[in-house]
């Protein structure tokens, strides 16, 4: 079986406050093919730093069927040191979702550049936080315009 590109992703929600709010989103790149998750693990960190972490069938049933038609496909390919990791960088009294999905939007743009004999070199996601301090810093006319200007 051949992937597209494959990210992960950790969701952390301080408090243990997840109520369900991401599932819509999630619900509709997946329907629409825009990614396929591949693997998911609920990561649970208490008030004295002790992890423990869940896959889709340890958890409770309303919580499972909710998340079940999105990973119809899922694997076990998060081993416990990514899990370990997540811990990690957890705050204490949180819970996290680690999702490791595959972008099929660009699995035939990937193809393409294989077959034109290219190699991404560089790559990166750019945060919410940076792009949005940069859109405020561009100045009002252009921000108007929608424009922008290319070095």
């Amino acid at each position: 079986m051949s992937l597209g590109p494959v990210e992960y992703m950790v969701i952390e929600f301080p408090g243990n406050q997840f109520k369900g709010e991401i599932l819509p989103a999630l619900r509709e790149v997946v329907d629409k093919g825009v990614i396929r998750i591949i693997d998911l693990v609920f990561v649970r960190k208490d008030e004295q730093g002790n992890v423990s972490a869940m896959e889709l069938g340890d958890l409770q049933k309303d919580a499972a069927n909710a998340f079940a038609p999105l990973a119809r496909e899922a694997t076990t390919l998060l081993a416990e040191e990514d899990i370990r990791k997540v811990g990690e960088i957890m705050e204490n009294n949180s819970s996290a979702a680690l999702f490791l999905f595959e972008h099929l939007w660009a699995k035939r743009f990937r193809d393409a550049v294989l077959n034109a004999h290219g190699r991404m070199i560089a790559g990166e996601r750019i945060p919410k936080e940076v792009v949005d301090a940069a859109l405020a810093w561009r100045p009002e006319e252009e921000r108007a315009a929608g424009g922008g200007t290319a070095s």
